[in-house]
């Protein structure tokens, strides 16, 4: 219990943290995103029912969960080692990309 509060209250902070605008590169995250597609859909709509849809997600909001799953704030077996390797730069590209997606 007390973990996952802290775990809570971490990413609300890392989310906190990343209110200013992002900014990241739309072109260079469709290239980074090509391994994402077969969980969260080629398009970022997802067809497996316990995956979630990326496409139109706030940008801000999908850099700050990467972040949170790539430096373990987040935990998730699947999610943890797809990200552990993307520099914040990558993880703001990759936002910015599902973010442009409608």
């Amino acid at each position: 219990m007390k973990r996952q509060i802290l775990t809570v209250l971490s990413a609300a902070a890392l989310t906190a943290a990343s209110s200013v605008a992002v900014a990241g590169d739309a072109a260079a995250g469709k290239a980074k995103a090509m391994v994402c597609a077969g969980c969260h859909g080629a398009a970022g709509i997802s067809t497996v029912p316990t995956y979630p849809n990326l496409a139109g997600q706030k940008e801000q909001y999908l850099s700050a969960q990467i972040k949170a799953f790539r430096d373990g704030v987040r935990v998730n077996a699947t999610m943890n080692p797809m990200v552990k390797n993307l520099t914040d730069a990558d993880a703001d590209n990759i936002a910015a990309y599902y973010a442009s997606l409608k």
